[in-house]
């Protein structure tokens, strides 16, 4: 399970919104080895008045927040970071000085999905990559 939030001015999200997705689901699919019909992105476009960051950011500053189940190795974590600079600069040529990605692991007990806890719900994919 992992669930993306993604954060940045409303000018630059607004016309990428489906390409950024789809290159953020593939680098988290590739990465995490989660099916390819698990994508829960949601996105928060921001106004400049409400989006402060630091001078030596462009507009196409970009946050990505991953709330994932706790269980992936380090060496995947990695993996996914750098899948995710490499292909956002490559595919949507948003630098990776623009890009803070961050990723919060919790206990799977501490899920509700589809009425039960997490620990109880049946996954068709392995968590412990």
């Amino acid at each position: 399970m992992a669930q993306i939030k993604i954060y940045g001015l409303k000018e630059h999200l607004a016309p990428i919104k489906e390409k950024l997705s789809n290159v953020v689901h593939a680098c988290v699919v590739e990465a995490l080895q989660l099916p390819p019909d698990k994508r829960f992105h949601r996105f928060f476009p921001l106004d400049p008045s409400d989006f402060f960051f630091p001078a030596d950011r462009s507009t196409h500053y970009t946050i990505i927040e991953i709330s994932m189940f706790e269980g992936r190795s380090d060496e995947t974590k990695k993996q996914l970071i750098r899948l995710l600079f490499t292909r956002l600069h490559e595919e949507l040529l948003i630098a990776p000085q623009d890009v803070e990605i961050t990723i919060i692991e919790t206990p799977r007990q501490n899920w509700g999905i589809r009425g039960l806890p997490g620990d109880e719900l049946h996954v068709n994919y392995r968590v412990n990559v």
